[in-house]
């Protein structure tokens, strides 16, 4: 559920008014709203002081909305990233240099329906480079079948499944593998991983695990198509995911000599087939390819049906916006391209490949949705475009120095293929009550016990847990002779008011984020004893 306003805003500089009925709001100079009755014009106090993105607000369109985060189901929490501060990590660091590759020609995958060979100008490269890309690009694929068999209901969302990892078969390990395992070129043993936390879930629920033969047909299934393009056949086996190759297909996997057709293995004929990648940042405006390109990934990647893909719905899911252009001034205060709703685009030889949609605002870009061509998802363009947006955040603030931040929507710790985004560290999440911005490594360890949080209390009390005084040698002597008590023999101290620098907090919510706290549990049995259950839990228990 969520709170949903028409708006018709201004990026910066200027005012625009937003027609919610009986309110009018103002963007101000700085993009925060704020408001004043539609009655009497009086300014409300109770008006938003700070930009919406600030505030867990995200657009659709023109159509601004914020999750009911006591409510829903999967509750979204604001996340973003200090662009100056960013870390790559080894994937990001290998997605980039996939793409160089691609581009340098030492990875060129043509026509998707018609070839999959990889083109190099020498056999050294080819050994190296040809299995690291093709190993690469099926763990990638192999990931996004987990992803699809949790979208279908065939796994259960609950659970982070681990990443999978393919390896090449040596020629002589191959019969060890199948019966049929003279073409067996790859092969992955994610499915024992799978099945392997699949027992331990249903051993906290009291159900039944999955067999790893089981899964690995499940992702079989779902492979298939890609590996007939690659002209690889996919197979379950003994739990094990493999990979073979076609019976047209020339395959050395010690040596590793690919052909098709009429190829040749002599080091003259191997080509480089250099690429030309162009970032393009225009405005946000209806483009026919841009289009087309769209209806192509949102069939193929998400299986919308033809008929849902209108040229109206997309233009008012990733067209229309509420921000209005701001021009850049030259004084440093607004970036060149100027501040409002814009389109990133990726082209390949001229051909467009991707395109980002994105805000630049106040402080930071805020990224809205990507969509790319699906021929080219061995490219991971996705993570690509990110790793591109957060360089640009870095390179424009060197010419308009309050552009910091890289939002990056909202994350969803409930939902596995959300977990993605914090993968992009250090980031942070934005506190749903009191809006301030805490830690992912803090918020991690509350939401794997909870979905809903109020982050910065229990960030705020971790903190001032590890500052508490330390003791006295009489208080320390009573709380080992207190420690000396078995817990099940204590005192429920679950529904004590503990008392924190203003903020009020039950024992039994601490213990839950953070786990037991032995000293603490020690003073609050004392505490117990000489107050009593009944006051204990109608007084305050301060430990300011």
């Amino acid at each position: 559920m969520a709170d949903k306003m028409n708006v018709k805003s201004e990026a910066s500089s200027s005012s625009s008014t937003i027609d919610n009925g009986k309110d009018e709001s103002v963007i101000d100079d700085y993009g925060h709203l704020k408001s004043s009755c539609g009655y009497c014009k009086s300014r409300s106090n109770t008006s938003i002081a700070h930009a919406l993105l600030d505030r867990g607000w995200r657009r659709s369109g023109c159509i601004l909305y914020k999750p009911e985060m006591e409510k829903t189901c999967c509750p979204s929490y604001t996340i973003r990233l200090k662009a100056s501060d960013f870390v790559p990590s080894k994937e990001q660091v290998r997605v980039a240099k996939r793409m160089q590759r691609f581009l340098d020609g030492s990875l060129s995958i043509e026509n998707s329906d018609e070839q999959k060979d990889i083109m190099v100008d020498n056999p050294n490269r080819l050994q190296s480079n040809r299995i690291d890309q093709m190993i690469d690009y099926l763990s990638d694929q192999i990931n996004s079948s987990v992803l699809t068999c949790i979208e279908q209901g065939e796994l259960p969302s609950e659970i982070q499944f681990p990443k999978a990892s393919v390896k090449s078969v040596a020629p002589n390990k191959r019969k060890l593998q199948a019966e049929e395992a003279q073409d067996l070129v790859y092969t992955c043993n994610i499915s024992f991983q799978i099945a392997a936390a699949l027992r331990r879930q249903a051993q906290k629920n009291v159900g039944t695990g999955t067999d790893s033969s089981l899964v690995a047909e499940m992702l079989s299934k779902h492979l298939n198509k890609l590996a007939s393009a690659l002209s690889l056949s996919v197979k379950a086996c003994n739990g094990h995911v493999n990979f073979y190759c076609a019976e047209t297909q020339d395959v050395t996997v010690g040596k590793h000599v690919v052909s098709h057709g009429s190829s040749s293995n002599n080091p003259e004929n191997f080509q480089v087939k250099r690429q030309n990648l162009e970032i393009r940042l225009k405005r946000s405006t209806f483009d026919r390819e841009e289009y087309e390109l769209y209806r192509k990934y949102q069939i193929k990647v998400h299986n919308d049906t033809p008929d849902h893909v209108t040229e109206s719905s997309y233009t008012e899911f990733l067209i229309d916006s509420p921000l209005i252009f701001v021009q850049p001034n030259g004084d440093g205060t607004v970036p060149s391209c100027g501040f409002g709703s814009f389109h990133q685009q990726y082209l390949v030889n001229g051909k467009l490949v991707a395109v980002g949609v994105i805000d630049i605002l106040p402080k930071c870009l805020s990224s809205k949705y990507l969509f790319w061509d699906p021929d080219l998802a061995f490219l991971s363009l996705g993570k690509y475009s990110a790793l591109q947006e957060i360089n640009w955040v870095k390179e424009s603030q060197r010419q308009c120095p309050i552009l910091q931040y890289y939002y990056l929507g909202y994350y969803i710790h409930s939902c596995n293929k959300m977990r993605y985004k914090a993968a992009y560290r250090p980031s942070e999440l934005l506190c749903p009550l009191r809006y301030e911005w805490v830690p992912f490594d803090t918020a991690k360890r509350l939401l794997d016990r909870k979905s809903y949080v109020v982050l910065s209390d229990f960030a705020i009390l971790q903190n001032e847990l590890s500052l508490l005084p330390n003791a006295s040698e009489d208080q320390i002597e009573e709380e080992e002779t207190a420690s000396l008590i078995p817990a099940k023999m204590r005192k429920d101290a679950s529904n004590i008011v503990i008392g924190l620098r203003g903020k009020h907090l039950k024992y039994k919510d601490i213990r839950q984020a953070f786990g037991p706290n032995e000293q603490l549990e020690c003073r609050l049995d004392k505490y117990l004893t000489a107050v009593g259950t009944d006051l204990s839990e109608r007084m305050i228990y301060s430990i300011d």
